[in-house]
Formats: C-alpha cells, structure tokens, sequence
C-alpha cells in the first residue's frame, strides 16, 4: 500500500481513537466532556501525568487498553512519516499535482496510450515538432523511464472513461493507441469514441484482421507496424534509391529536404488560384507533389492549371525555410481575407 495511504488511515484511526476514549471516560467515570478529553489525550501521548481524577476498576482497564492501541498507532504514524521523508513521496507528491495542473492546462493535444518501443519513437517525433500530447502508462516500470526523458505522462489504464477523462480527452485533438494488446487498442478505441465522438483515433494493429475491428470500434486509421516494416524492407532491396528518397523526405533528422502537407482555409486569398498563379513553385521554391480535395480524393502530381479550393490540403516537398514560408504565407493571407470581409460588413 502506498504510504501516504498508510498514513491517512492511521490519522482517522487515531481520530477515533481520541472520540473513543473521550466517550468511554465520560460512559466509565462519569466525567464531563474537557475532562475526558484531557485523559484520553495525555493517555495516548504518553506523557505520564496523574490521573485528573480517581480512576475505576473499569476505569483503570478502559486506560490500559487505550495506552496499548493508541502507542501502536502513533508508532504506525510515525513509521509512516519516516517512509515518506526517507522515499520522498513529499516530493513524488509535489511533483505529480504539479504535473496533473499541466495536463489540465492543455488543449489540443494528443494522447499517446502505451510507452513501448512504437509509443517512444511517436514521442521523440511529437517532441522534436513541439506538438502537445501526454502519455498515459499503466506499467510501473516504465514510469522511472518517463520521468527520465522529462516527458508529460500518467500512471492509468486506459481502457477506464477516468483515465482518458484525467488525460483531457474532451480538450484533446488525436489519441494513439499503441498498446501491445490488440484487444486493449480496441477497448480503448471503444472508450475514446464514445467520450470524443469528434476524436481523431489512430491505432496500432498487431494480429491480421485486427484492423477490422479497430474501425469498427472507431479508429480513424489503423498502421500495422509489420506490415509497413516488411513492405519498407522489400522496397529497400527492390527499389532502395526511392526508399532512400523517402526517408530524406521525411526523416525529421535530415533538415535539407522535408515534405509537409499545408491546408488552405476556406477564406484564404489562395482559394480559387491555379497552381501557377500562386507562384508557390516560381515565388517560394517548393514543389506540390499532390492536392488531397476537400471531400477526401487524392490527386498526384497535379499539373499547372489545377485549382486551388477552400479546404484543399496540399502535400508540399522543398526546403524547411521554404516549407515555412509558405506556412506563414498561407496564414497571412488568409487573415487578411477575414478581416477585408469583416470591414466590408461593416461599411
């Protein structure tokens, strides 16, 4: 039992104690309420001072029983206090309201179910893009890891509506769910739906036909990491320079090339340009290698005159500066459209 625990229950037994032996004093010896109160706490502390009164036979039997229980709850407490300082719960204590404030703080965070080998490399990833997400763990061992790499976790298991509901599943943007268990994925799955209906759910699929059923039970995408790892490591004998391609495009440790997928806003001054006149390609010197649609469709390598519309996420490849630049280009656009529209609502 944890410690702080011991404690608490030793003080309300001792509490009880106190209420006990002020009743019996006044039940046995007929004593008013101070008086009684008086014996039975300078009996408990041991102090050795005269009775304030002749004591009973029954009296002096109530005593003794009394000194006996209340020594070895005050030597409880006492252990107590002394496992606390020693293991500095004060401070694991501290230190975990200090944490709880701070995962109640966040808003449009994700939520990374499971710290594994899958669950450390998504946190190095969200870490090295400064993306808010806290991990929630229920294994013990891998809270001295957590606490070693600095990152915001939880102890729970979060297959329980608690759990998620202390991670701020209703503030938060995505869940990972990268359990070992195919079974714990589903049911955590399950669990985040229903608390987050608007929730964005990745999952982990281990055994075939699991990705199935984590749809099923809600997931927006389901990754089997064996499958993807096979298919990489077919690909790097069949076609390595593409496979070395992608993952300079992609690997967050090459900084001279990176792909990134932007989305216009339905107001953004660019709705309704071609690729062309944007001038994202001759302007800024990045390359659309394609155009997911609004409505879900994927269009590759799209030509020059292909329309630019609200909604539309483009999948860029270029520079990192160049990447933000566009960023920020796109951003400034499009509240420059929302306040035009505002003026002229107003003129």
């Amino acid at each position: 039992m944890d410690p702080v625990r011991h404690l608490k229950i030793s003080i309300f037994v001792l509490l009880m104690l106190v209420s006990v032996g002020t009743s019996g004093f006044m039940l046995i010896e007929s004593w008013r309420f101070l008086d009684a109160l008086y014996m039975t706490v300078i009996t408990l502390g041991t102090v050795g001072f005269k009775e304030i009164h002749d004591l009973s036979d029954n009296g002096k039997i109530f005593t003794m029983t009394l000194i006996v229980v209340g020594v070895s709850v005050l030597g409880y407490i006492v252990g107590s206090l002394a496992q606390i300082m020693f293991e500095g719960q004060i401070q694991r204590i501290m230190g975990r309201k200090r944490v709880e404030k701070m995962i109640e703080a966040l808003h449009g965070h994700y939520i990374i179910c499971g710290f594994g080998r899958i669950g450390s490399l998504i946190c190095k990833e969200f870490k090295s893009n400064k993306l808010p997400f806290v991990i929630v763990e229920k294994n013990v061992d891998a809270m001295e890891k957590l606490d070693e790499e600095g990152y915001l976790h939880m102890r729970g298991d979060a297959t329980l509506d608690e759990t998620l509901l202390k991670a701020g599943i209703k503030r938060a943007k995505g869940l990972i769910s990268v359990v070992t268990s195919d079974t714990e994925n589903v049911y955590i799955t399950l669990t985040a739906r229903g608390l987050n209906p608007d929730l964005y759910i990745l999952a982990r699929s281990g055994e075939e036909g699991s990705d199935i059923k984590l749809k099923r039970a809600g997931a927006n995408k389901v990754v089997s990491p064996y499958i993807i790892g096979g298919s990489r490591m077919a690909q790097s004998v069949l076609r390595p320079n593409v496979v070395d391609f992608i993952e300079i495009a992609t690997g967050s440790e090459h900084m001279d090339l990176q792909m990134e997928e932007i989305t216009i806003p339905d107001h953004s001054a660019f709705a309704g340009e071609t690729l062309v006149s944007s001038g994202f390609r001759k302007e800024i010197g990045v390359i659309i290698v394609g155009i997911k649609k609004s409505h879900g469709k994927m269009v590759f390598n799209p030509h020059s005159q292909a329309k630019i519309e609200g909604g539309d996420t483009l999948i860029v490849l270029g520079e990192p500066q160049s990447i933000a630049k566009l960023e920020d280009l796109v951003e400034r656009t499009a509240t420059d459209s929302v306040i035009k529209k505002h003026r002229k609502e107003h003129q």
